[in-house]
């Protein structure tokens, strides 16, 4: 057995009575206990609350979105379409025509996004996640349909139930050079029929109405223009996969967009804070370490004719370092294996039983999401060992300086 790590367990162990050295040893344990569970289940929060963002827009957005690189819209025609349709890997291919409009039901009006989708939008597994509610179709050419965010229903007082109000549309009509005195010929107008809610996430709650592609390009006079096109990935590919053969088939002009990069601000956003809310944690654990510092300083001073000794007997400098460089190892690293496995132990118990509560009655999941990644533990480890050498470095440099003459 390696000697070092010997006389390092030994006084680790050690069966003495306690005193105040033994006591600031196990409140260092304690410390670094607790900021690693913290850190274990803070992280394991941050995933959750990321992966509960990516589930809630993917309710929404297609798995793959095009749009022009250049311009808001762009044309189309039946051919290019089926060249599209024809990329290995595409499913489903949604027209979508997307703009700014003013609503009116019953005297309450909103500016809101109207989004014209083609009659296979809802084959896209759309609104999996939230709350769906009413008509899951669109209408007919007759009598369109409109879906509504709760957001926009509400602040409308939209009554499904009531058939004989209908929410009318408002889009303003390109700029003449001729001036006109009516302003009836300024902008187009026409009628939906609200048919259903969803709610998914407030940034589309409050501002989303869908309606069929007929109805929004006839109004907004769009003709052979789209904004953007919605395409589901066939099973059996990959998204990545996909996304290199549309970028391939479509060149330059167009962008192919993911769910993740469709929102990477606000993603991004989330990582930012996990790292942030890490380095804090780690600083705070780093402020308990110090327990560490100092129980070793007092082991030292406590132990200086042992290590007199031990000096008289052969032993170098280098020795007596790694004796305490193990001991703080030692305090450092049963401390983390307990915050880990209480860690563990607190997100399992919550992903598996929702024990704490978002205490919000209308939220889209009743507790705290949580998930755990093994790269979390990996970094929280190498945060423990790098706080450990910091934190008794010195103390073993003290103790490798004493006189043997000294203390003998």
């Amino acid at each position: 057995m390696n000697l070092s790590y010997f006389i390092a367990a030994r006084y680790f162990r050690s069966k003495k009575k306690r005193n105040f050295i033994t006591v600031l040893s196990t409140i260092s344990m304690i410390g670094v206990a607790v900021g690693t569970m913290a850190l274990v289940i803070v992280m394991s929060v941050f995933n959750g609350l990321e992966d509960l963002i990516r589930g809630l827009f993917a309710s929404f957005d297609a798995e793959l979105k095009v749009e022009a690189v250049v311009g808001k819209s762009f044309e189309v025609d039946s051919l290019w379409l089926d060249g599209i349709q024809n990329v290995d890997g595409v499913a489903v291919l949604t027209e979508v025509i997307e703009d700014n409009a003013l609503l009116d039901y019953n005297g309450n009006q909103l500016v809101a996004t109207i989004k014209g989708v083609s009659d296979n939008f809802l084959e896209q597994d759309r609104f999996s996640r939230g709350y769906f509610w009413g008509d899951t179709t669109l209408g007919n050419d007759l009598r369109p349909g409109a879906i509504m965010g709760r957001g926009v229903g509400f602040f409308l007082s939209v009554n499904l139930k009531d058939v004989n109000v209908p929410l009318k549309v408002f889009y303003p009509k390109a700029p003449r050079s001729a001036a006109t005195l009516n302003p009836n010929q300024l902008y187009s107008s026409a009628s939906l029929e609200p048919v259903a809610f969803f709610s998914v996430e407030r940034q589309f709650d409050d501002e989303y109405v869908i309606a069929p592609l007929k109805f929004t390009r006839e109004l907004l006079n769009y003709g052979n223009k789209r904004t953007s096109l919605e395409i589901k990935i066939s099973d059996g590919y990959s998204i990545d996969e996909v996304q290199e053969n549309l970028k391939a088939h479509l060149g330059p002009d167009f962008s192919v967009k993911n769910t993740d990069e469709q929102h990477a601000g606000l993603l991004r956003t989330v990582k930012l804070e996990k790292l942030f809310v890490f380095l804090t944690l780690s600083f705070i654990l780093a402020i308990a370490s110090f327990n560490i510092f100092f129980s070793l300083s007092m082991l030292a001073i406590e132990k200086k004719k042992d290590i007199a000794m031990l000096k008289a007997l052969g032993a170098k400098d280098k020795l007596i370092r790694e004796i305490f460089l193990k001991q703080g190892a030692m305090i450092a690293v049963v401390g983390a294996a307990i915050g880990l496995v209480l860690g563990f132990a607190i997100v399992w118990l919550q992903e598996s039983f929702g024990l704490v509560s978002l205490g919000i009655a209308s939220a889209v999941v009743d507790a705290y999401p949580v998930r755990m990644v093994w790269t979390d533990f990996a970094w929280i480890t190498v945060v423990v060992i790098l706080i450990t050498l910091v934190a008794s470095w010195r103390p073993a440099w003290i103790a490798s300086r004493v006189k043997t003459t000294e203390e003998l």
